[in-house]
């Protein structure tokens, strides 16, 4: 492994290669190198006649090649702030949902992460951590205009495979761009054409692996403004100095029931076989994760596809009654019903969640918002459809059945899923499909929705979302880029 760091680029490389020659180092030299890589010490950048080349007139590559290259936009929403208002430069700034000190902050520029200030942050504890952070209220229009810039300037290096959230994207490398040392310049190029097109502020880090799972993982180890590549040599070096966590789809509580199975590190995981994996999680996810981590690389062309769509929203001290949570409801199915007929989704349930609001001394559990609250949630199991007149009648149902009487009187929480969700070329028709009111009734949606997208969401609408219009405004979850309806 070399790792090679300048002003503004780190990276590292997993070595040896296999077609590299050597020949020109001594063994002892490499012997003492690896060690030191072994204990952390990193050895000086292989020399440029050292290092591996595509021979051109060979048709083959020599030296280790990758096949994605996954970006990374370091501290997203605060980055996009400083870039926008230049007086926020070298501040800390923490981004919240709104003004207020039960909430949480939704991002956090590197000089508010100094202190110890994280995204989930209460707000109350941002300001005690760190006295001088400048709170801005977060302009999700703004952020996804950004983002669009930023596929573009990718999209000028190369194509994107896959957009994975509002700061995530994934491509594929093909050709002349999989030699090592060509990704890398790949990787510098679409770093620059992103503060060319974005601006200076928009920071980025770039994984490049022999999978796009490994890929995320190498754009995870340096940040911020990080370049990793992860080859296939001395892989299983790379990730033992990683943590459970450090692998996405780990989280708190995955690594606790990891942990309770026995598997506490990364060699208590690598040591696994795939069968054993897939049993750890009880899904074929385990043993997919089994082969990422051996640096496999397969298409998954024919599951990546939404699994949910949902929307939720805390309702403004003034919103809180079961009249107008109840019309807020409805523009979180509204919202949700747009995108799954955009994505050509079809649902087979919804679920509708509500928190209420308990006077503080009733021993009631708190939120991560600072308000004692109880929570209920359902969910019922619907045919495929897409359809807002279904989902209505639907979450209708589900209002009609949430608790009642003292202590579920002031609801303070709303969340609307539509969960179970498959494509159309999924879709299992059923005996009412073909009949003409069915078709009909796909048109009519398919029509609302084209002008809802022209002329803003409550062109066409229910008429009892109308007084929460102003409410539940568009919010960024932190895997999907939203419709601006």
């Amino acid at each position: 492994m070399q790792r090679t760091k300048g002003e503004n680029i780190s990276t590292v490389v997993t070595g040896p290669n296999p077609e590299l020659d050597l020949s020109s180092a001594s063994a002892d030299q490499w012997t003492d190198d690896l060690q030191d890589i072994l204990e952390g010490h990193f050895p000086k950048p292989l020399a440029e006649e050292q290092r591996p080349e595509a021979d051109p007139g060979s048709g083959s590559i020599s030296g280790p090649c990758l096949n994605w290259l996954f970006v990374d936009l370091n501290s997203y929403f605060a980055s996009v702030e400083q870039q926008d208002r230049p007086e926020l430069r070298g501040q800390p700034v923490g981004v919240v949902p709104m003004l207020a000190d039960t909430t949480c902050c939704i991002a956090a520029s590197y000089e508010a992460k100094a202190f110890g200030v994280r995204t989930g942050t209460i707000v109350a504890d941002a300001k005690r951590m760190c006295p001088g952070i400048v709170l801005v209220e977060a302009r999700h229009e703004i952020y996804v205009d950004y983002h669009h810039r930023i596929v573009n300037a990718v999209e000028s290096c190369l194509p994107v495979t896959a957009v994975l959230s509002i700061d995530e994207m994934a491509c594929r490398l093909m050709g002349r761009e999989r030699p090592l040392l060509a990704a890398l310049e790949l990787a510098r190029k679409v770093k620059a054409r992103i503060q060319e097109e974005a601006g200076p502020m928009l920071r980025s880090s770039v994984g490049l692996a022999t999978n796009r799972y490994l890929a995320k993982v190498a754009s995870d180890m340096e940040k911020p403004d990080g370049l990793v590549a992860l080859t296939l040599d001395l892989l299983p070096e790379a990730l033992r100095r990683l943590t459970l966590r450090d692998l996405p789809g780990i989280g708190a509580q995955t690594e606790k029931r990891l942990n309770e199975k026995g598997i506490r590190t990364m060699d208590d995981l690598l040591g696994l076989g795939s069968e054993e994996t897939g049993r750890l999680w009880g899904s074929v996810w385990g043993e997919r994760l089994w082969h990422w981590l051996k640096g496999e690389d397969f298409d998954m062309s024919e599951t990546e596809h939404l699994k949910s769509i949902s929307h939720s929203h805390v309702l403004a001290p003034e919103m809180r009654t079961a009249e107008k949570a109840w019309a807020v409801a409805h523009k979180l199915l509204h919202k949700a019903a747009m995108r799954l007929r955009s994505h050509k989704l079809w649902t087979s349930s919804i679920g509708l969640a509500v928190g209420f609001s308990v006077p503080r001394g009733q021993n009631a559990p708190v939120s991560r918002f600072g308000v004692p609250t109880r929570g209920w949630h359902s969910e019922i199991r619907l045919s495929e459809c897409q359809d807002s007149p279904t989902l209505i009648a639907a979450l209708t149902r589900l209002w009609a059945s949430r608790p009642a009487g003292a202590g579920y009187d002031e609801p303070y929480f709303i969340g609307v899923s539509l969960n179970g969700l498959v494509p159309d070329r999924l879709h299992s028709l059923n005996l009412f499909d073909a009949l003409d009111g069915a078709r009909s009734r796909t048109r009519l949606m398919a029509a609302m929705d084209e002008l809802n997208l022209k002329y803003g969401m409550s062109t066409l609408a229910p008429a009892t979302m109308l007084s929460a219009y102003k409410a539940a405004p568009t919010r960024i979850a932190f895997h999907s880029i939203p419709d601006l309806f």
